[in-house]
């Protein structure tokens, strides 16, 4: 599994290198997020994304990588010194995976490393029966296998949660479910995650989905749900 370290600091560069590799993985650092975009990105399977960097920021190279569907894939960990819950959801919002603060603890790097590789590699292996592959709602088409999804014949980019939210209510129509069910179901059991966080990426599911945005129904005191028409 190759890993890449991207961070201004050589000392921060060197001290994960040094600890990831012990685990086993290879390891490449970049010093910018320029220098980490004319690297073959695809080769990644997981990205450790510093914020606070010369020209182009951590959010901006990650907004690249999620807006490209040949790495939109690819989970990412920021990595900051950036404090505040809105720094957090502003990371959410784009679509990181994790959020590391620093001062960094190798023991938790190790830890939400382990977590984030280990809940992607259960959603590669993860292949449906071929009657059961695809799930379709008037415009939407979401295929589980191919892990893509296309509303009125356009392909859109999907983060991983976007994507197990929008599956886990297509497949769960006109049902209820409150934000503690839908980080049982939709988020890994060993990461934290702030309440806000479901109320984050369902906004921006009901965005990305354009005109069908309107079937994710908010029941005050209750939960969420994808209500059908049909």
């Amino acid at each position: 599994m190759k890993i890449l370290v991207v961070d201004d600091e050589l000392d921060i560069c060197e001290i994960l290198q040094y600890n990831l590799e012990t685990e086993g993985f290879e390891v490449v650092t970049a010093y910018s997020a320029e220098e980490a975009l004319e690297l073959p990105l695809q080769d990644f399977g997981l990205i450790l994304l510093d914020v606070m960097m010369g020209e182009m920021s951590g959010f901006q190279m990650a907004r690249r990588l999620k807006n490209n569907p040949a790495t939109a894939h690819i989970p990412i960990i920021f990595i900051t010194a950036l404090e505040g819950e809105d720094n957090l959801v502003k990371g959410l919002n784009i679509g990181a995976d994790d959020y590391i603060a620093k001062p960094l603890s190798m023991k938790e790097v190790k830890a939400r490393v382990r977590a984030v590789l280990r809940r992607s590699s259960q959603s590669q292996n993860s292949v449906a029966s071929p009657d059961d592959c695809k799930i379709a709602y008037e415009g939407i088409l979401l295929d589980l296998n191919a892990k893509t999804v296309t509303c009125d014949g356009q392909e859109l980019v999907f983060t991983k949660l976007e994507f197990e939210l929008l599956s886990f209510f297509l497949q769960h129509p006109n049902r209820v479910f409150s934000r503690e069910d839908l980080l049982k179901y939709c988020w890994p059991q060993d990461v934290m995650v702030l309440d806000r966080t479901v109320d984050v990426n369902i906004t921006r599911l009901r965005k990305k989905i354009g005109r069908y945005g309107k079937h994710i129904k908010t029941r005050v005191g209750y939960g969420n749900c994808f209500e059908r028409c049909d």
